[in-house]
């Protein structure tokens, strides 16, 4: 015959495990959070060592890198290290991308949500799933052998510009936006659409004066958040900008962004060298910049909440 156990019995021992279950999960949590925070404190302590050391040990100007238009450190008489160009191509990127990619991912997002039958997000969605998939090396490779040529032979200049950039970096972001956006609209009350209309409303009038301004803190969220994407990508930008050293002064020109410099030069350079350490202060610049959507994402998370 089975050996029979008390109520009692099995009621400690289900308590035992289901506590120790509890305390292996804590442990679990708390070490992949322990984990995560010291990577993010590493990492930064390690690019900020690398990246002051060509203001502390080599003496380069931070008023210069920042300011001056010349870069040309492998000059020995006059070494100049100037970083502007790629400052400016770094930011002009991410913002006309930004200006593009915007309208489109939250006017597909209210298409989805507010216009589209429910055939309409069955269709939508895997489509922008599918790009969020796409290697950012393939939309470079797109973007070389099809968008360069397309805009030396139909609007000017060489094909490699901030406007090839910044179409390529516009379809990247646009699931990110879209995606982020569309969880937006999806997640509003039902009552604000049936308020409005019960005012009568049209759907339009209620879209823009209700549905849009309700959203709008999450909607600037997916805007900022394609925009770090944008500020960070380099592969991709790499095959489509030109990579010149010069201060572009049209849309047309040929440019280069920080991203795209270090990665081209990083692998030629002596570790330790001036022009080493001068890409690693590149390399800061991102992180501070990174930094800085961060605290402009969690600062319009706290409107959200408000």
């Amino acid at each position: 015959m089975e050996k029979q156990v008390s109520a009692k019995k099995r009621l400690l021992k289900s308590g035992n495990s289901r506590m120790g279950g509890e305390l292996r999960g804590k442990i679990i949590v708390i070490l992949c959070a322990v984990i995560m925070i010291s990577a993010t404190i590493a990492i930064t302590i390690f690019l900020g060592t690398k990246g002051l050391q060509s203001f502390i040990k080599n003496s380069v100007s931070l008023i210069e890198f920042i300011t001056s238009k010349n870069w040309n450190p492998t000059n020995q008489a006059k070494p100049e290290y100037g970083t502007l160009p790629f400052i400016f191509g770094s930011f002009a990127v991410t913002f006309l991308s930004a200006l593009v990619a915007a309208p489109l991912g939250i006017g597909g997002a209210i298409f989805m949500t507010e216009i589209a039958p429910s055939w309409g997000r069955k269709i939508l969605q895997p489509v922008i799933e599918l790009l969020v998939g796409i290697p950012s090396v393939v939309y470079g490779f797109i973007g070389l052998s099809v968008l360069v040529p397309f805009i030396r032979e139909n609007v000017g200049g060489l094909g490699f510009s901030l406007l090839s950039g910044t179409i390529v970096l516009s379809i990247m972001i646009l699931p990110t936006v879209t995606t982020i956006a569309t969880d937006s609209m999806s997640s509003l009350p039902k009552t604000l659409r049936e308020g409005s209309y019960a005012l009568g409303a049209t759907r339009w009038q209620t879209i823009r004066k209700v549905l849009i301004p309700a959203a709008l803190p999450t909607l600037l969220t997916a805007i900022v958040l394609g925009m770090a994407r944008a500020f960070g990508e380099a592969l991709a930008v790499q095959m489509v900008i030109g990579n010149v050293k010069d201060l572009p002064s049209s849309l047309l020109d040929a440019s280069a962004t920080l991203t795209t410099i270090i990665t081209l030069n990083m692998g030629h350079t002596t570790y330790g060298s001036v022009e080493n350490n001068t890409l690693w202060s590149m390399g800061l610049i991102l992180l501070v910049m990174s930094f800085a959507f961060i605290l402009l994402i969690r600062y319009l998370s706290s409107r959200r909440k408000m």
